[in-house]
């Protein structure tokens, strides 16, 4: 027990095969990487953290914060393994899942495939009421309907419910009637309105998200109170956080609430962790690569601050087509995801070709290398048989890994279908990951309109300083950052969130009209309604409020995001037009002279101003490692090479290092290429730059 109670903020990212621990205090800041638990995720947690609090000689009841993400509701989604729900929306509209917005995302596919709606057709239920875009009743909620449909739920035995009526996000009356009536006959059953879940326009996207929001809620309510009540029972007394998909914290009530808020909570603690380390270097342009044991993920950071968006898609059918999956309006960091990971399992196709992804061997059983491991190779067998990966010093030395399993079986599923060594199957793997993380850079930098050359790469996760530099070089990036606690990216980020809240609203308000009261009543109660939804007291912390109106010329189909004055300067229609057509110009080069723009939505967020829990991050020490060697495959010659093995903190005694050339350390190693050299700059960022040709 510590004599500073209550000092140490402790962070946790559940990932599909990790589970990553960073815990920090006076002593600085200690890691840990533990197996996930699949079937108890919240068990390997609490493991994990009861052994690294333990070393520390501290435990639960000295922690004041503890920040976690989590893959619950994701996975959920991905695998179908939600709660058995039922929509009830305006009669007529109950095919709205189905038909979306008529729009194919690949216009020439006659085999086009969209994902499976989460409710099925038979548990979409109609229900007579009908309420008008300005928020007027003109068809009364028909309580028969109502009774019927009740009656319905009770006999398929539903677990959670959505109610989404036509216009809700005008008038949520309908809403708040139905569901009163449905919590009287049936207590204890989950409830997602569509009017507190997103209350904004076009149905399609606003019913989708509530669909998700019920799907997930009875999981991650069960799971979040087994939580609770296992830190109660370690005399935890601190604030306990979530993490959301928009980068802010928020409590174990709202996430309760609203766990469809949950799903990019990881992703969004590795995009702050590399927006932070921009800042720290001034970076005007970076691309956060974030690569664990199941996904790879990749953002943009502009100015120190990731690119956000009002929405995002999830379990796409096609893995870079936008439209493919299922729409979620809420708000989050834009990033793009593909299922290529240190555990993605590798194969051969029909056409003979290598193939990686998006099928995971997750942390059970894990790749093959693993004690316990599946028979399916993986990028990690990959890594380990070219000599990339030190086999008994894997995550801090607690997993050793066997190269003799892990290269048997590249050799039984690639090697023998293509006439290919091990060696060269493994060789295959590890290129063909790096072209499909390389693809997925390039899509994401085209679908934001930048050149990628233009940016430096931050990678952080498990097994991403490992390709990174390899990635880099193939979509023409001259410089790779491997940050301090780049092995467990994500959970530092964490510690660097802040506490804060989005609200969305729609209020169709065309500037030609323009109400300067009502835009304002909208915005105060938007704000208080916010500050009511932090995790903090906003009576005795600082909260800052950022405004938006999100704006388009009439008679376009999207609107883009303006920032707004703070409040208590006023607003009015000519200073909006002129941000507007400043903020339109900025983005597409042009504005449209005289032609009529009008306000869709409002955006309120809503930060407290508190310390981050991460202000005892640890310090760079340099250490008297020696300079190795370790046999490497180099696929540029077809052979094996004898390349220098360093520690990340003896690599200022080495000078420049010249690729190839390995950086090791306890949560992750870094491959620099032969066209890269490495250096450790005084923070102990491991610089990779690529050689002048």
């Amino acid at each position: 027990m510590t004599d500073d109670v209550n000092t140490l903020s402790l962070s946790a990212d559940i990932g599909g095969t990790f589970t990553d621990l960073v815990l920090t205090g006076p002593f600085g800041r200690v890691t840990r990487k533990v197996l996930t638990n699949v079937g108890h995720p919240e068990i390997g947690l609490l493991d994990g953290a009861r052994q690294l609090l333990a070393e520390q000689d501290v435990s639960f009841a000295d922690v004041g914060t503890f920040v976690h993400g989590t893959t619950l509701a994701t996975n959920a989604l991905l695998e179908r393994k939600g709660a058995r729900v039922a929509l009830i929306t305006t009669r007529g509209f109950r095919d709205v899942l189905e038909i979306g917005t008529e729009g194919r995302f690949d216009q020439y596919d006659i085999q086009l495939s969209k994902p499976v709606p989460l409710v099925s057709r038979e548990l979409r239920i109609g229900v007579g009421e009908r309420i008008a875009a300005s928020g007027e009743v003109l068809l009364p909620l028909d309580r028969a309907d109502a009774e019927q449909a009740i009656e319905t739920l009770r006999n398929a035995g539903i677990d959670s419910v959505a109610i989404g009526f036509l216009h809700a996000y005008a008038n949520s009356a309908h809403e708040f009637e139905i569901a009163e009536m449905i919590a009287a006959a049936l207590p204890g059953i989950s409830l997602s309105l569509s009017s507190d879940v997103c209350p904004e326009i076009r149905e399609f996207e606003r019913i989708s998200t509530t669909v998700a929001n019920a799907f997930v809620k009875p999981m991650v309510d069960g799971y979040l109170g087994r939580m609770v009540h296992a830190l109660e029972s370690d005399r935890f007394t601190g604030k306990l956080f979530l993490v959301t998909s928009g980068g802010g914290l928020t409590s174990v009530e709202t996430a309760r609430r609203y766990p469809i808020r949950l799903v990019e909570s990881g992703p969004a603690g590795g995009a702050i962790y590399a927006s932070r380390r921009a800042r720290e270097m001034g970076l005007e342009r970076a691309i956060a690569f974030d690569m664990g044991g199941t996904t790879a993920k990749v953002c943009l950071i502009r100015k120190g601050e990731p690119t956000s968006a009002s929405s995002f898609e999830v379990d796409r059918t096609h893995r870079f087509m936008k439209g493919s999956g299922i729409p979620l309006r809420i708000p989050s960091i834009e990033l793009v995801e593909i299922g290529a990971g240190g555990g993605s399992i590798a194969g051969v196709d029909a056409l003979g070709r290598v193939t990686v992804g998006p099928e995971s061997a997750g942390s059970e059983p894990g790749p093959a290398c693993y004690p316990g491991g599946g028979t399916k190779p993986t990028v990690t067998d990959a890594g380990l048989v070219l000599g990339l990966l030190d086999g008994g010093n894997f995550a801090g030395g607690r997993i050793v890994l066997d190269p003799d399993r892990a290269g048997q079986a590249l050799e039984n599923v690639v090697g023998t279908h293509l006439g290919l060594t091990a060696t060269m199957a493994a060789h295959a793997v590890f290129e063909t990951v790096c072209e499909n993380m390389a693809s997925a850079v390039r899509v994401h930098a085209a679908e934001c309109g930048e050149a990628v050359s233009e940016y430096a790469m931050i990678a952080f996760g498990g097994a991403a300083p490992l390709h990174a530099a390899t990635v880099a070089e193939k979509v023409g990036i001259e410089r790779v950052i491997v940050p301090l606690g780049a092995g467990v990216g994500s959970a530092v980020g964490f510690l660097e969130a802040p506490v804060s809240f989005d609200l969305v609203r729609s209020l169709r308000m065309p500037l030609a009209a323009f109400d300067r009261e009502q835009a304002e009543a909208l915005l105060d109660a938007m704000v208080v309604e916010a500050r009511g939804l932090l995790a903090v007291d906003a009576d005795t912390v600082k909260v800052s409020v950022r405004r938006t109106a999100f704006m388009r010329y009439v008679g376009q189909g999207h609107e883009i995001p303006v920032a707004l004055p703070d409040a208590g300067e006023p607003l009015d229609a000519a200073a909006l037009l002129s941000l507007f057509e400043a903020e339109y110009a900025q983005l597409f080069s042009r504005s449209i002279p005289h032609a009529a723009v009008e306000i869709l939505n409002w955006s309120v967020l809503a930060t407290a101003d508190t310390e981050s829990a991460s202000q005892a991050a640890a310090a760079w020490d340099a250490d008297d490692g020696g300079r190795e060697t370790r046999r490497v495959f180099d696929g540029n010659q077809s052979g094996w090479i004898d390349v220098p093995v360093v520690t990340r903190g003896s690599l200022s005694r080495h000078g420049l290092l010249q690729g190839p050339a390995v950086v090791v350390e306890a949560e992750t190693s870094t491959f620099v290429p032969q066209s890269f050299q490495a250096s450790v700059d005084e923070r102990g960022f491991i610089i990779m730059q690529r050689k002048a040709v």
